[in-house]
């Protein structure tokens, strides 16, 4: 995992309790790589926009995928300014006191400019994709044929300017506020896999399906 710390920019300079900004890649890529999801925020004449879009990371780049008509993907292709953020929301921090409960979390935001991904190395970008939802299925599932291939669009986001924010532990709660008779503590949160729904019979499992749980 990569080490190298970036310098804050003026947009990722974190200013609210900012020890806890980290700018290192081996906390960026960790964030990212227990992400499905991201929310790419752009602007347009319409105003600004911020949509929910599967993502993938390879390398120094975080990547998109869609069809070729979305509106999103021809404005990020174009050269526009995006912003990627992705957040994992790990526990319900009770306090004391109504003011200081909070919340743990692992959170990162991106922001840049958009490359399109070459068709040559569609495939290759989409089975990397595959490999994130499980490991081993980009060499079970049908590809991408040229009719599916020529109809997306991938993006790539270099991971060059960014700001992740992360919190960890119990409440912090006032010295006053310490004898309260209140239970104080944190109500952990994780994403936690469910048992497979096969849809039709097949006999034998791949690993990844047998051990999901």
């Amino acid at each position: 995992m990569n080490a190298k710390t970036v310098p804050p920019t003026a947009r990722t300079r974190v200013r609210r309790i900012a020890e806890r900004a980290r700018h290192d890649r081996s906390t960026l890529d960790a964030i990212l790589d227990a992400a499905h999801i991201c929310h790419l925020a752009f602007a347009d004449a319409q105003g600004v926009h911020c949509l929910p879009m599967a993502c993938w990371r390879r390398a120094d780049h975080l990547y998109l995928h869609g069809s070729n008509g979305s509106r999103l993907l021809k404005l990020a292709a174009s050269g526009a300014q995006v912003c990627a953020t992705v957040t994992h929301l790990d526990g319900l921090v009770l306090a004391r006191s109504a003011f200081n409960h909070s919340m743990n979390y692992r959170s990162a935001v991106i922001y840049g400019v958009c490359e399109r991904v070459a068709d040559a190395d569609k495939p290759a970008a989409l089975d990397a994709f595959m490999e994130t939802i499980a490991p081993g299925r980009s060499r079970e599932a049908r590809r991408g044929n040229a009719s599916e291939l020529a109809a997306t669009t991938v993006l790539r986001l270099p991971l060059d300017e960014f700001a992740c924010k992360v919190r960890t532990g119990g409440p912090e709660d006032d010295a006053d506020d310490l004898d309260l008779p209140v239970w104080a503590g944190v109500l952990p949160l994780a994403l936690v896999p469910r048992p497979p729904q096969p849809d039709g019979a097949f006999d034998t499992l791949p690993d990844y399906v047998a051990n999901w749980t």
